[in-house]
């Protein structure tokens, strides 16, 4: 492979740029991300995905938001870092295990079009409402429908962790705006000390639930893997869904399927955007 090739990808218009790091002749610093992610200065993108070695499982990887910050998870992130393996012939297995900082997840390619990975299929692994794991600074040992000021707007909050951390908050109406302006409140929330990804939820039917994502890192997303995959299990405990449900976002539907246990799987299309060289003007910058 050509040294520093990118890969650009998305997830229902959750896009990221993809690095192999035995690949790149550059050090990959929060400078280096916030400038490729940059729509302006870089190539654009809601994050940057990092193929690493890994002792744990067949591969690594790392997930980088536009402000720098690492991230545990992300559920596109997988999806579209699944993809840039199979393609890009990493592996040639449909099933495969990638470890992340939120633990190993297995990947299953479902369809393939013109020898590229276009459906693809995550284990998440298993979610935990437990306030110390998720963490929320709180003596409650779940942190579901509680009431909490963010700014001026009170809210009715319900936190879950599917390996990065969430906060779920259940209406009856779901405006854009509204997510715009508190969730950065939310987000930062001093009962959060990770900080957290936020997550307005509509759940329209016992299958179907419609959502807006503000993620930690990153404002807000058209779509969210691990975002859908938290609303999906506090509407599964809250009662008000089945275990499999279709997540309507603005950049499209994501189908969650989860068991009694709250193990997760999340499954939905992927598409390559672009690939190139980053040039050397561009590393200059960094």
């Amino acid at each position: 492979m050509i040294p520093n090739f990118f890969v650009k990808s998305h997830g229902l218009g959750n896009e990221y740029i993809v690095l192999d790091k035995e690949n790149i002749q550059f050090e990959l610093t929060p400078k280096a991300i916030k400038i490729l992610c940059n729509i302006h200065f870089g190539i654009g993108s809601d994050g940057v995905l990092l193929k690493v070695p890994s002792n744990k499982a067949q591969f690594g990887f790392k997930v980088y938001n536009p402000d720098a910050s690492e991230a545990e998870k992300s559920g596109n992130g997988l999806r579209i870092f699944a993809k840039y393996l199979y393609d890009y012939g990493f592996t040639t297995n449909k099933i495969f295990t990638i470890e992340t900082l939120g633990g190993i997840v297995t990947a299953e390619i479902l369809e393939v079009k013109n020898q590229k990975a276009t459906i693809v299929k995550i284990d998440l692994g298993k979610a935990t409402f437990l306030s110390k794991e998720i963490p929320v600074s709180s003596e409650k040992e779940e942190f579901i429908g509680q009431t909490i000021l963010a700014d001026d707007k009170t809210y009715v909050v319900n936190c879950v962790s599917v390996g990065n951390p969430h906060c779920v908050i259940i209406k009856e109406n779901l405006d854009k705006n509204e997510i715009l302006k508190y969730g950065k409140f939310l987000e930062k929330h001093k009962l959060f000390p990770n900080n957290i990804n936020v997550q307005f939820a509509k759940p329209i039917s016992k299958t179907e639930i419609e959502i807006l994502i503000w993620e930690r890192g990153a404002e807000y997303t058209l779509a969210s893997g691990s975002s859908s995959s938290a609303v999906a299990c506090i509407c599964k405990k809250l009662g008000l869904t089945d275990n499999d449900v279709t997540m309507k976002m603005e950049g499209g539907e994501l189908k969650i399927s989860l068991d009694e246990d709250y193990n997760i799987k999340l499954t939905g299309e992927v598409k390559e955007v672009a690939s190139g060289i980053l040039s050397n003007e561009l590393l200059e910058d960094f």
